[in-house]
């Protein structure tokens, strides 16, 4: 019994090892760019390096239209 026990946590633990996390560990650079759509003026933070869920989180993030100015987020 404790062979069956041992065996099942042992395979427990290699199943765990071997899951593919790649796109939570992988980071890039992102930076938010707004367009004036009337003047073509374009304005653009600082790059910061995002990863994991925070990542994920903002490259979900769809454009956002006030007045004329839309805002996007731009990651490389």
């Amino acid at each position: 019994m404790k062979r069956k026990i041992l065996f099942g946590t042992i395979l427990l633990f290699i199943s765990l090892a071997f899951t593919s996390c790649e796109k939570l560990s992988g980071c890039k650079t992102c930076k938010q760019v707004s367009t004036d759509s009337q003047t073509g003026d374009v304005t653009e933070t600082a790059d910061t390096e995002y990863c994991g869920t925070d990542l994920i989180s903002i490259e979900g993030k769809v454009p956002v239209t006030v007045g004329n100015v839309t805002t996007r987020w731009q990651c490389h």
